[in-house]
């Protein structure tokens, strides 16, 4: 009797145990399910730009000479006027005083001669001729004066000077190149356009005068503080790239952007009624997205999907689903094609609030 008593509690146990397993099977067999949205929002196009200064000009040596003094270091900012380069002024010193002797000579023969006119001594022809030597004497010092100053290089502008391409002692030719000035108080940053991008800002353009603004992404991934101004659009479009040029202006009060960098220009593109989904409730296979739709017997189906664009944890869907339908949000790997489930239904509009996202 005892050890029937015991085969029976055994068995009871085990029963008891194996319901309690079957409890928790059902559980896990529940899957979260949801549906397309279908919402206005906004998504930025993103363009490999290039960045300049509003001014960046070379400055090169307009005389041949020796590189006397640099007054100047790379990277420095300078005042408009400020002397940058001297080149050595000797020679050019030398012209200068040996034009201005030459016109206090012909000046003394000027006065002379018109003295000597005065009182009809000499004709008039012979003092015009005198003023004619005078005149010239003058130009000849104007242009010694001319090629003195070409001496000295000045900043045309406010800017940072570049690398210099010379150092003192140097012997310069004529045209050399020294370094470069770059005034960075505004940037100008160029980006290329596709053709139907480009037909569609126009017409947002016209809707939206705030479709001019952009932003710009900086090489270390974060937002440039100022925004954007779309000022100017080539001509033309390139028959290779089918692209056309668009240059956006950038205040540049910290001095932050300097001429010659890379970034990426962020377009915003409105999407009127877009349908959403989010990113996980697909998967991929060779490099095309599918969801699984769960179809009215609750067979989950697999379905390729196309996508428009994506956005932070949302995919918008150009082509592969209907709006009603219900996809698979979560357990996408424990699943196979045509299982029977068992699901909860979640609205979309809480799927995307605890996704932490809200379309615009």
């Amino acid at each position: 009797m005892k050890n029937v008593s015991f085969l029976v509690c055994l068995a009871a146990l085990l029963i008891s145990s194996g319901c309690g397993h079957h409890e928790k099977t059902e559980e896990e067999q529940k899957y979260l399910v949801t549906t397309p949205i279908r919402q206005d929002t906004l998504i930025h196009k993103s363009y490999v730009c290039q960045i300049r200064s509003i001014q960046h000009i070379e400055l090169r040596a307009l005389e041949k000479g020796y590189l006397e003094h640099i007054n100047v270091d790379e990277g420095q900012h300078v005042k408009k006027g400020q002397l940058l380069f001297r080149i050595l002024p000797v020679v050019y010193q030398a012209e200068a005083q040996k034009a201005q002797a030459e016109l206090n000579f012909v000046e003394i023969e000027y006065q002379t001669t018109k003295r000597l006119a005065d009182s009809n001594i000499v004709s008039k022809s012979e003092l015009a001729l005198a003023k004619a030597k005078l005149d010239k004497a003058a130009a000849e010092l104007q242009m010694a004066k001319a090629h003195l100053g070409f001496t000295e290089i000045t900043a045309s502008f406010d800017g940072f000077v570049g690398l210099f391409r010379a150092r003192s002692g140097s012997l310069l030719d004529e045209g050399d190149l020294l370094s470069t000035l770059s005034d960075n108080s505004k940037m100008w940053v160029y980006f290329n356009v596709p053709e139907a991008e480009y037909l569609f800002y126009m017409q947002s353009k016209a809707n939206n005068p705030r479709a001019q603004e952009v932003d710009l992404q900086m090489a270390n991934g974060q937002i440039f503080d100022q925004k954007g101004i779309i000022e100017t659009i080539e001509a033309d479009f390139n028959n290779e790239t089918g692209t056309i040029a668009f240059r956006a202006t950038f205040n540049n009060p910290q001095g932050i952007l300097r001429h010659g960098e890379t970034g990426n220009i962020l377009m915003p593109v409105p999407l009127k009624n877009a349908m959403l989904i989010p990113q996980k409730a697909t998967f991929e296979v060779l490099d095309k997205k599918y969801v699984y739709v769960v179809d009215k017997d609750n067979v989950v189906k697999s379905r390729r999907i196309t996508i428009d664009t994506e956005l932070p944890d949302l995919y918008v869907v150009k082509d592969g689903l209907k709006d009603n339908e219900r996809i698979l949000l979560e357990g996408l790997r424990t699943v196979k094609e045509n299982d029977k489930i068992k699901y909860e239904f979640e609205k979309p509009e809480d799927v995307i609030h605890n996704l932490g996202l809200h379309a615009e």
